[in-house]
């Protein structure tokens, strides 16, 4: 699924607080961020539409590519 990138403004100090103190739990801000907005997305995205954003990234979804073989090399000497 393609991402985009959201920005807000906040508060400089505050944001370095809490960069501070997840710092010390060993939290990554931005993990928890996409969590907050995740919770976002069940809380207010209606679960059919959930259901049908999901199907339609799977559809999406590229096939992976089949490896090739490598091709075995002829190793006759021609005389």
């Amino acid at each position: 699924m393609k991402k985009t990138s959201v920005g807000i403004m906040y508060d400089d100090e505050k944001l370095n607080a809490i960069r501070l103190y997840m710092s010390q739990r060993d939290l990554d801000f931005k993990e928890e961020l996409e969590k907050s907005v995740d919770s976002l997305y069940a809380k207010y995205v209606p679960a059919n539409v959930r259901e049908f954003i999901d199907m339609k990234s799977v559809l999406a979804k590229p096939p992976k590519p089949k490896k090739q073989k490598p091709q075995e090399e002829n190793t006759e000497v021609a005389t």
